[in-house]
């Protein structure tokens, strides 16, 4: 098996073939590249929102505003969280559209937007707009002070 020296010795062989081994690696990688983009997208057919930049939320719909703490405010009243349902169908009729307009600071945890969404369609809303730019801090302090004076 071993090749022999000039002393008649068999010496090790001790190279070895890669050949067959890069073969493999390329048959694998082509493999990968045509495999690959079925994994990058399972479903088409879900299209992601698209924030409108420059389109102003008109102020005739009802707006939920929610600060960090989690206060609740409908058009700059305090509401709680367990009557809302009932306060959007009281100012339901004064409005052109049953339309809501959520605005939330940036750390209010999705839970809450669900509920106002669930109270929203239990008042029977046809349209829930989430603005795209959140309750600033300014906002918050408005609605706070507004609350504690009245």
């Amino acid at each position: 098996m071993g090749m022999k020296n000039s002393k008649g010795k068999e010496a090790l062989f001790t190279e070895i073939n890669i050949t067959p081994l890069t073969d493999i690696f390329l048959v694998l990688l082509i493999i990968m590249m045509v495999v690959a983009p079925t994994f990058q997208s399972n479903d088409t057919s879900i299209k992601m929102p698209e924030i409108n930049s420059g389109i102003s939320v008109e102020s005739q719909n009802a707006t939920v505003s929610v600060t960090k703490e989690g206060n609740m405010y409908l058009n700059g009243n305090p509401v709680n969280e367990d009557n809302l349902a009932e306060e959007l169908v009281a100012i339901k009729e004064t409005l052109e559209k049953p339309e809501l307009v959520v605005k939330a600071d940036e750390k209010v945890k999705s839970s809450k937007i669900m509920e106002i969404m669930n109270a929203a369609q239990d008042a029977e809303y046809k349209k829930l707009i989430v603005a795209g730019e959140p309750l600033s801090k300014k906002e918050q302090k408005e609605l706070e002070k507004n609350r504690k004076e009245g």
